[in-house]
């Protein structure tokens, strides 16, 4: 079976919707927040510890399992889940954020686009249909078309030029496809010109994807046109598709764009923060190195139900952060990824009850009331 999408309400004020995820590993409520495993690991996290946080399905590299281990390596163990011992959904994306992250415009070509191997400096090409053969053998639930991701600011000329190419190679990258049980999305560009979007979305539909991404975010733009980025893919997304917004996980951001109808979300922000050690909480980010926290033997949040909060305090953990124990990162990042799936939770509930702007408004001033501490 492929993974697809049941609408289940549309909330009476806003955009937002809730829906359930249909996999082979089972059901899953939209809104959802997906942790990043982009090594096939979520950083210092165990799956049982995932498990424990209520991750419904986590996100892997396409790019980087294709240099290490390797595709066929994946495919010999049987798989991704069975590989890293994920008996949930994966979601692979499909090498197309490298293209902004690690490609040079000379490099980007109608064929696909060259890369320097960074382990070991050689010469390699990612195709449309390579992105795809990969994701095939990595044998994911949910594969994504390869894309052009441009960053920002770009001229309406380039963005033209890079709707055309995403498409092209959408189309090419579909007729490979050809894992049975495994859904393929297409992804939306267009940065923040309505026109691109609606029309790069109505080519798409014509392929006819399980399910749709809304790329070109989370590229360096403001928030403002991040926003409008979002309304203009989804007000013309099919309702019946689930909306996937790639690389998106700051709590406001989130919160602002399931009000515009997004339905999935993923980043590396909260393993990257906590191995900086900070927290999220609903009263903003804190530093836990701040020398407030040496003898504060309060949890993280003392409505948080994750292990962090019941088990430890900010004092023993600002403890393992100052002394460079990996500990500390591992039990900031249980936090604060239970912290964005608790998120969604609650947006979950203010879609059921019609008070999602309600929830954002009292959010929104808890957040920024000590934000930064």
């Amino acid at each position: 079976m492929k993974a697809n999408y049941t609408l289940i309400k549309e909330e009476k004020n806003t955009q937002a919707r809730l829906g359930i995820l249909h996999t082979n590993y089972g059901d899953f409520e939209t809104p959802m927040f997906m942790p990043v495993g982009t090594q096939a690991t979520v950083k210092t996290l165990s799956p049982e510890e995932l498990k424990e946080v209520k991750s419904g399905v986590i996100l892997a590299n396409t790019y980087h399992l294709w240099l290490r281990p390797g595709e066929d390596v994946v495919s010999n163990a049987g798989g991704l889940h069975k590989f890293m011992n994920w008996d949930g959904p994966i979601l692979t994306d499909s090498g197309g954020f490298q293209v902004f992250s690690l490609a040079r415009p000379k490099d980007i070509s109608e064929e696909g686009v060259k890369f320097k191997n960074h382990l070991n400096g050689d010469n390699l090409l990612l195709t449309p249909e390579k992105s795809i053969e990969i994701q095939n053998k990595l044998d994911s639930d949910i594969a994504m078309s390869f894309d052009e991701c441009i960053g920002f600011p770009h001229t309406r000329e380039y963005v033209e030029q890079s709707v055309e190419r995403t498409l092209r190679w959408a189309k090419r990258g579909k007729k490979v496809h050809n894992n049975p049980n495994q859904a393929l999305f297409g992804i939306v560009q267009g940065a923040e010109y309505e026109d691109l979007r609606h029309h790069c979305i109505d080519e798409l539909v014509k392929m006819d994807f399980d399910g749709y991404s809304i790329g070109g975010t989370a590229v360096g733009e403001p928030k403002d046109i991040q926003y409008l980025q979002v309304e203009y893919s989804t007000k013309y997304l099919p309702k019946d598709k689930v909306r996937y917004l790639m690389g998106v996980g700051d709590p406001i951001d989130i919160i602002e764009n399931v009000i515009r109808g997004v339905d999935i979300f993923d980043c590396v922000a909260p393993t990257r923060l906590a191995r900086h050690g900070h927290a999220l909480t609903k009263y903003g980010k804190i530093n836990i190195k701040n020398a407030k926290y040496k003898e504060d033997f309060t949890p993280i949040s003392s409505d948080c139900d994750c292990y962090t909060c019941k088990n430890y305090s900010k004092s023993y953990i600002k403890h393992l952060i100052n002394a460079d124990e990996t500990f500390g990162a591992r039990l900031l990042s249980i936090h604060n990824i239970r912290f964005l799936i608790k998120l969604t939770e609650d947006l979950r509930e203010a879609i059921k009850e019609d008070k999602i702007l309600e929830y954002k408004e009292e959010f929104v001033k808890n957040y920024y009331e000590n934000n930064g501490n």
